[in-house]
């Protein structure tokens, strides 16, 4: 590893401490490098606050001019919610800019780059570009789609089952690995589930990882026929702020609709296809309000009708050393699946994890 990917490394490490509070921002850090010590260090810590370089500019003070700074993704070069970075760099008397990756943002897109060239100032990019894009999965998405990016996450025994034939589905996997799903949760900016998962485990769907300001999150929940009773946890007080019901147009208008605008819910109508609610249209309208990533946690037929649409991007599933059986147990994936194994989704770049006695896989969508 170089001296320059060992800098960046430290500056992914930064960036990733934002993960949850800056979306639909990107994840950023930045470290500020004068003969081989790192004298300033900064990164995005919530939407519409500094970015990262701000941050290790003010930690670096004097000692800013003549350094070199090791930057995750390109410094942006428009007004926003903050001033250009490039200008703060400029003004602050780097002297070199190592940079991750140019940011895609059609306001920024080379041009944060060539300020600072323009500038007099060395810059050099492409550095652990790799790591920097995945870091960034759901703004890279996002910012040159429109489209959030999807996370289908799923808890199920070693032969695929995310129930038992009564419907008992607690708890599949061990704590460690609900904690870690927490932190899923805690990194998304919604959680979606379908009505057939609310009706049999009546979720909170809040982030409970022991901080002491949890996380507030759009919860989605999508129910073309309206089936959610007016007593379910996500309509109480203390957790309805956030709670989104997707059904139906007609479904959208009626008095059950008023009844559960009345407990401080939102009601959103999205039209069918092929049975179900449109997924890719949901989801842009999810985008359209500033979700930039959405994790899908179930039940079977939500899982199903994001898969057969191209929607999901990533899969997240725990696996349990448990056999349930049985030919009345509820599947992982619902919905028709596919007549031949060719139309099968492919999931690649596969990592694996333990969790104590569970097995955590994560991959990617191979789109086609």
């Amino acid at each position: 590893m170089t001296v320059h990917e060992r800098f960046m490394k430290q500056a992914l490490g930064l960036a990733r401490k934002g993960a949850g509070c800056v979306s639909p921002n990107p994840l950023v850090g930045a470290l500020i490098v004068r003969d081989g010590a790192i004298v300033g260090a900064g990164y995005h810590r919530c939407f519409g606050g500094p970015h990262a370089e701000v941050h290790a500019l003010m930690q670096a003070g004097d000692l800013a001019r003549g350094a070199d700074i090791y930057v995750t993704l390109e410094p942006c070069s428009h007004t926003g919610k903050t001033p250009p970075c490039a200008d703060a760099l400029i003004r602050a008397g780097i002297v070199r800019v190592f940079v991750g990756m140019a940011d895609p943002n059609p306001l920024v897109s080379g041009r944060g780059m060539k300020k600072l060239e323009a500038a007099g100032i060395a810059v050099e990019s492409g550095i652990l570009e790799n790591e920097c894009r995945r870091l960034n999965e759901s703004y890279l998405k996002y910012i040159t789609t429109g489209m959030p990016f999807v996370v289908l996450k799923a808890a199920a025994t070693l032969d695929g089952r995310i129930a038992t034939r009564t419907g008992d589905s607690k708890w599949i996997t061990c704590p460690k690995s609900r904690s870690f799903a927490h932190r899923l949760r805690y990194e998304a900016d919604a959680v979606m589930v379908g009505s057939g998962t609310l009706l049999a485990d009546d979720p909170e769907l809040t982030v409970r990882l022991g901080r002491k300001a949890s996380k507030q999150l759009q919860r989605v929940i999508v129910d073309g026929r309206l089936r959610i009773p007016l007593t379910s946890r996500v309509l109480q007080p203390d957790f309805v702020l956030g709670t989104m019901i997707v059904t139906r147009p007609d479904k959208a208008a009626s008095p059950k609709a008023r009844k559960l605008m009345a407990t401080g819910a939102q009601v959103l109508a999205v039209s069918q296809k092929n049975g179900h609610i449109d997924m890719l249209k949901l989801l842009r309208k999810l985008a359209a309000t500033g979700i930039a990533h959405v994790l899908i946690e179930g039940g079977a037929e939500l899982s199903a009708s994001a898969l057969a649409c191209g929607a999901v991007d990533k899969v997240c599933i725990f696996y349990a050393p448990k056999l349930i059986g049985g030919r009345q147990a509820v599947g992982m994936i619902g919905g028709e699946g596919c007549a031949r194994i060719a139309e099968a989704a492919s999931i690649v770049d596969i990592r694996l994890r333990r969790i104590k006695d569970d097995i955590l896989i994560e991959g990617y969508v191979e789109k086609k």
